[in-house]
């Protein structure tokens, strides 16, 4: 299990203040992708720039599958410029690959195509990992849900470590990507009301 699978499984099941949009999930679960490969020592930060460190596999087809996609030349990519290089359509992938990797009629399809949170909970060996994360309050995974809206109950903030400084540079570029997509996404509804107006005019 890894944890874009893992954020996937709770923007489904974790009620947010608003329904997550599917391009935010595609850049939290390319944020989550470099937080995995960070942890595998597949990749450092050099400030904002990813560095690769080895091309070793992580046994996970999609994280090998990112690791596969990294710019190896200097002056390297920045996290935030990889957010939406591999974030672009993201979650149909993860949605695509968990279809598959569950046995035949765990549901998941069903769940997926209608996402509808009203869906009998379907149970599986993924969706409990993820669950158990999320009730642990795992910071990874924490950090991710609440960019996306989601958030989870009041607890003690653990203690910081040296680790967490690569953590909060990613999830600094992830709230910048996601600002700047809501940003498009005004621009455009002002855009067609505008249309509309004209259109309506006498």
């Amino acid at each position: 299990m890894t944890t874009p699978q893992d954020l996937l499984f709770v923007a489904l099941d974790v009620p947010a203040d608003r329904p997550v949009e599917q391009g935010d999930l595609s850049l939290a679960l390319a944020a989550a992708e470099l937080l995995d490969l960070l942890a595998a020592q597949v990749v450092t930060l050099r400030d904002d720039r990813i560095v690769p460190l080895s091309g070793h596999l992580t046994g996970d087809p999609m994280l090998d599958k990112a690791a596969a996609s990294l710019i190896r030349a200097e002056p390297y990519e920045s996290a935030e410029d990889w957010l939406w290089r591999r974030g672009d359509g993201l979650s149909a992938a993860y949605r695509d690959e968990l279809e598959h990797a569950e046995p035949a009629g765990s549901g998941l399809r069903q769940l997926f195509r209608r996402a509808d949170r009203s869906v009998e909970r379907i149970d599986s060996d993924a969706r409990r990992h993820a669950a158990d994360r999320w009730a642990r309050h795992e910071p990874l995974l924490v950090g991710l849900a609440s960019a996306l809206g989601i958030e989870e109950p009041e607890h003690e903030e653990p203690a910081a470590n040296a680790e967490d400084d690569r953590v909060a540079v990613v999830l600094a570029a992830l709230g910048d990507a996601l600002t700047e997509l809501e940003a498009v996404r005004q621009r455009r509804r002002i855009e067609e009301d505008a249309f509309d107006n004209v259109w309506r005019a006498p």
